[in-house]
């Protein structure tokens, strides 16, 4: 039996999406910048695409530039916010995707920003009586904090963030990739600068991402060398990702209720089983709660044996795709830096399991099954 619970590092292509991008791939061929009729005719299904997800986040479309993923929009948005708004201090946590990071250490090496780091509680809560405290003592900041955890799962308040940055006249950037498509994300009620999305994340082509800037947060661009993207970002537009990221996007409003509950339901059941079948296992940050996590995430920390870093590598073998790695031991290996910040046993294995709306009941009996047979014969 294959399994495929991966879903946080990329998701299967639905083929409803498929079906939308064909066209544009054999037929509709034109350059998007051409004013002849084939450049019309794919400029007309970029700007159609860019409606439909400025409609489904309840913004203008003048508001959404297209990227080439969640990296590149992260990007965009810290670096350029940072270069062209004149602030010198960001506001993150230890436990933010890479991609904003790696993009803030660059900064505050290269000796352009200084870096606060807000307080997380042990299951991985921004305190956010400790981001006003940053907040009231360094001024005006960009602050980055994402969305949901893709390791863990966390949720974080964004509301409530994006309220306090508005109190303090700072700019706020979240990252979004990992939530986008499965909660509503109404803009006209956030208080966010600047957000992040990739359709890879929900059943959407590679290559292809959005961000959204709020009209009146002026930035430069990113990418130079043409004018498209309302010159904000040059090369040629990749015409069929956006209309799959449209595609994809609108799905996944339509039967959003629907999917959270199904998805939810494979969460909850994975957990009751293997806490039924594995000793001693236990879930990393929220990742077990309905309310406190994303519904597509389950981080599960298993007892230490000897063979922990095989985990993935015998779920692999019986045919089960997964992430997963143990809190670093300082100095000596390189694993998760969300389960380091976190102060993670390293000797426990962690595996992060992620869910899709194609997955089952079967698959989370098998994989259960596989997992509590490969540790019981570790002990």
């Amino acid at each position: 039996m294959q399994v495929y619970l991966d879903n946080a590092a990329t998701t299967p292509l639905d083929p409803e999406v498929f079906e939308a991008m064909k066209p544009y791939l054999l037929d509709h061929f034109g350059n998007p910048s051409s004013i002849h009729s084939h450049g019309r005719q794919v400029r007309s299904a970029i700007e159609q695409s860019r409606r439909t997800i400025a409609d489904l986040l309840n913004t203008s479309p003048a508001e959404i530039f297209f990227t080439s993923g969640g990296t590149e929009a992260d990007n965009t948005a810290i670096l350029c916010t940072v270069e062209s708004s004149g602030l010198n201090h960001v506001i993150t946590s230890r436990i933010e995707h890479h991609a904003v990071l790696h993009t803030v250490q660059h900064l505050e090496k290269a000796g352009k920003i200084t870096v606060s780091y807000v307080q997380l509680d042990n299951t991985g809560n921004v305190d956010l009586q400790h981001l006003k405290q940053l907040l009231l003592s360094n001024g005006p900041s960009l602050v980055t904090l994402m969305h949901a955890n893709n390791e863990i799962g966390n949720l974080t308040d964004i509301s409530a963030v994006g309220e306090l940055c508005k109190e303090h006249h700072s700019i706020f950037h979240s990252d979004t990739v990992q939530a986008m498509a499965h909660y509503p994300h109404d803009l006209q009620k956030i208080e966010v600068h600047c957000l992040a999305g990739s359709a890879h994340k929900f059943h959407g082509p590679k290559g292809i991402g959005f961000m959204y800037l709020k009209a009146d947060h002026k930035i430069c661009p990113f990418v130079h060398g043409g004018a498209q993207e309302r010159n904000m970002r040059g090369g040629t537009e990749n015409v069929t990702g956006i209309v799959g990221l449209a595609k994809a996007l609108e799905l996944a409003y339509q039967n959003m209720e629907e999917h959270q509950r199904y998805i939810q339901g494979l969460k909850t059941y994975m957990i009751d089983k293997l806490s039924d079948t594995v000793p001693g296992v236990t879930f990393n940050g929220l990742s077990s709660s309905p309310e406190g996590s994303l519904y597509t995430v389950l981080n599960v920390s298993l007892p230490a044996t000897n063979d922990n870093e095989m985990l993935l590598f015998n779920l692999d073998i019986n045919g089960v795709s997964a992430s997963g790695g143990s809190a670093c031991s300082s100095g000596t290996s390189v694993g998760s830096h969300v389960l380091t910040a976190l102060g993670g046993d390293p000797n426990r294995g962690s595996v992060r399991f992620s869910f899709s709306k194609f997955n089952t009941i079967q698959e989370i009996d098998y994989v259960v099954q596989k997992l509590g047979v490969d540790l019981r014969s570790k002990v």
